[in-house]
């Protein structure tokens, strides 16, 4: 029996596009989640040393005293069953001084806060907040603690 090669490039063409057409819900390489049309991504980290009842930053700074304590507001826009949004916070040599993570079921635009704090001071220097959606970088902020 014979298979005319012509009836393969037509099926293999048409299993090609099914197989694009199928497209698998999750992290992608940006960090955002969801399909199309539902994307969730950071739009914006702020950083302050307050934060009003809808968890925006209501005191913005990225200088801050030895006793403040450091919050971290991260916007996002999307929607998606689930998500985690992971903030890291680190001194100038790169030691973690704080890793926290929340999962939150976005549904448009939200934030979410994140915060430090060291009741006998931060010590004096640089320091770096990532934050990452879905274990994708997605944003990094550099503040400094100054003085008393």
């Amino acid at each position: 029996m014979r298979h005319s090669k012509k009836v393969h490039l037509p099926l293999c063409l048409a299993l090609l596009v099914a197989a694009a057409a199928c497209q698998k819900t999750g992290t992608n390489d940006t960090g955002t989640t969801g399909t199309t049309g539902t994307a969730v991504r950071v739009t914006e980290v702020s950083l302050g040393r307050s934060v009003g009842g809808d968890k925006a930053v209501t005191d913005r700074t990225d200088s801050f005293k030895p006793t403040d304590t450091i919050y971290a507001s991260v916007a996002t826009d999307g929607s998606a069953p689930s998500a985690t949004l992971r903030a890291k916070w680190s001194f100038e040599d790169g030691q973690i001084v704080d890793e926290s993570t929340r999962t939150i079921a976005p549904n448009n635009k939200e934030r979410t806060e994140f915060h430090i704090s060291k009741p006998d001071g931060w010590p004096a220097g640089k320091y770096k907040l990532e934050v990452f959606l879905n274990d994708q970088p997605t944003e990094t902020k550099s503040f400094d603690v100054r003085g008393s």
